[in-house]
């Protein structure tokens, strides 16, 4: 199962530098995961200082 951007996103690119499997990506307005490359590691969650990476 992958994890999940919420709209609490506030687009600061935090978690896109930890993912280590470049699936976070910019989107429109917020960070976005591509959950065919998320692993499920949790790296971006820590790093989130909205804790808006959740399990989907």
């Amino acid at each position: 199962m992958a994890y999940v951007i919420s709209s609490e996103c506030i687009s600061c690119g935090a978690c896109e530098g930890e993912c280590t499997v470049s699936a976070i990506s910019e989107g429109d307005g917020q960070y976005v995961i591509n959950a065919e490359l998320c692993i499920d590691c949790g790296s971006c969650a820590t790093v989130c200082p909205v804790e808006a990476p959740q399990p989907a």
